[in-house]
C-alpha cells in the first residue's frame, strides 16, 4: 500500500525548524498541484536554496526534511510542471506518491484554514505544535483526518465490487465516510445498505490506511452479506455493483490503495465466508 515504504519511514513529529538550502520545499498551486520535475519515475522536488521564505516544516522521511512553500502563488520552474495528485498516482515512485499525498493533506489544511472561525481574524502558525492560532480571540486550530470505511461484502464465492459515479473510473468497493454518533462498525452497515441496499452481518476489522488524497484514516472491514444479498444501487453514487466471482475480479492497475489489497486478497488467498 502507499504507506509501505519500507526500509524508508515517515517521522511525523512537529518542529519548529526553519528551511535550509537542501531541504526539500513541496510547492501546491491554488488547484493542489504538486510542482514536480522527473527523473527515471521519480519525482523531482524544489529545494530551499531555490525559494527560502514562507515555509513550514510538514515531515521527514529519515533523515529528509520536508517543508511546504506556504500561499498559493504560482511558481515557475524550467524543467518542472505542475501535477494533480491522481496524475502523481500514476506518475511517480510510491514513496514519492506517499510523499505528495501527505503534503497535499497538509497542505489542504493549511490552505483551508486561513481565518479564524470564530470572530475572522487572520490565524497564525503555532510555534510549539502543529496548530494554527487565532491572535485574536485565542482559538487554536488542528489539523483534520476524516474517518472512512471501505468494505469488502462476501457472498459466498463472491465479493461485492462497485464503481463510482464519478472521479476513480476502477474497481472499488463499497466506501463512506463516518457520521456523527455512529461506530465503525454502524458506518459500514450504514453504507453498504445506502449505496447498495444489501445487509450484512459478523463485521470484522481488516487493516487501516492514510490517505491523504481526501484527507482521510480508511478504515477496511470484511463481513458477510445477511439475507440473498439483492442489490438496490444508489445511482446518485454509483455507476455499478454486482457480485462478482473471485476469479473473475479485475484489480486495480496498481498496489497504493487498501481497496485494492481487500480485492486482491479475496481474489487470490481465498478468503471466505465466515458464518
Amino acid at each position: 500500500m502507499i504507506q509501505d515504504i519500507y526500509p524508508s519511514k515517515l517521522r511525523n513529529e512537529y518542529f519548529n525548524y526553519d528551511i535550509k538550502e537542501n531541504d526539500y520545499l513541496l510547492v501546491f498551486d491554488k488547484d493542489g498541484k504538486i510542482l514536480a520535475g522527473e527523473d527515471e519515475g521519480k519525482a523531482v522536488f524544489l529545494k530551499g536554496k531555490d525559494i527560502s521564505d514562507d515555509a513550514v516544516y510538514l515531515f521527514s522521511v529519515d533523515e529528509t526534511k520536508f517543508f511546504l512553500k506556504i500561499g498559493n502563488q504560482e511558481i515557475r520552474k524550467e524543467g518542472y510542471d505542475y501535477y494533480s495528485i491522481r496524475d502523481a498516482r500514476d506518475r511517480f515512485s510510491k514513496k514519492d506518491v506517499f510523499i505528495i499525498f501527505t503534503g497535499y493533506h497538509l497542505w489542504k489544511w493549511y490552505s483551508d484554514n486561513q481565518f479564524c472561525g470564530k470572530c475572522g481574524h487572520r490565524l497564525d502558525l503555532k510555534e510549539s505544535e502543529r496548530a494554527l492560532v487565532c491572535p485574536e480571540c485565542g482559538n487554536t486550530i488542528y489539523p483534520r483526518i476524516n474517518p472512512a470505511v471501505i468494505v469488502g461484502v462476501i457472498k459466498g464465492d463472491s465479493l461485492l465490487i462497485t464503481k463510482y459515479r464519478t472521479g476513480f473510473a476502477h474497481n472499488a468497493l463499497v466506501a463512506g465516510f463516518a457520521e456523527i454518533g455512529e461506530t465503525l462498525e454502524e458506518t459500514v452497515a450504514r453504507e453498504v445498505m445506502e449505496e447498495t441496499g444489501v445487509s450484512v452481518k459478523n463485521i470484522r476489522y481488516y487493516k487501516s490506511q492514510p490517505w491523504g488524497m481526501a484527507q482521510d484514516l480508511l478504515v477496511g472491514f470484511f463481513c458477510d452479506v445477511d439475507g440473498d444479498g439483492q442489490i438496490h444501487m444508489d445511482e446518485n453514487e454509483l455507476k455499478y455493483a454486482d457480485w462478482v466471482k473471485r476469479e473473475d475480479i479485475v484489480l486495480q492497475p496498481n498496489n497504493l490503495s487498501l481497496t485494492n489489497e481487500m480485492m486482491k486478497l479475496f481474489k487470490e488467498n481465498g478468503l471466505s465466508h465466515e458464518e
